[in-house]
């Protein structure tokens, strides 16, 4: 089975890159389109709830930030095109499958620092993406590197 479009979902560190890797290797096999998608959590978001001060300075510092990073990444990877990333802001699992939804994305590729069976996605964002998806999720797990 191929997939006609893929979205991966990257948090712009340097784990990113074997969920990268994954999803090239899959679009390759089956000449597929690739995307690349970073979600920015607003800040209250992030913090878990009101934070009486204006944060919209730090939200644009953190955004301006992503946005480097993302286009870091694009020129690390060519084959992913450049009008194929997307970075917004918002709730991961919501924003994800709305692009998904929007794009016709047949496969969303996410990664896991997930343990073993069924507790693999447990309380990770590949967990809240896996459910309600409009599509197939792929969850790479993630080795934790040891320095």
């Amino acid at each position: 089975m191929s997939y006609e479009h893929i979205l991966v979902a990257v948090d712009l560190t340097e784990e990113c890159d074997p969920v990268i890797k994954k999803a090239m290797a899959l679009a390759l096999a089956g000449s597929s389109k690739l995307s690349l998608v970073h979600i920015v959590e607003p800040m209250a978001m992030a913090f878990g709830g009101d934070v009486p001060m204006d944060l919209s300075q730090l939200q644009q510092q953190q955004f301006d930030q992503a946005k480097e990073k993302l286009e870091a990444l694009k020129r690390k990877y060519p084959d992913v095109k450049t009008g194929d990333s997307h970075l917004t802001y918002g709730q991961p699992r919501q924003e994800i499958h709305n692009l998904a939804k929007e794009h016709q994305v047949d496969l969303i590729v996410v990664g896991s620092h997930g343990r073993h069976g069924l507790s693999l996605l447990l309380g990770s964002t590949a967990n809240d993406v896996l459910h309600g998806a409009p599509c197939d999720v792929l969850a790479v797990r993630l080795v934790k590197r040891v320095d």
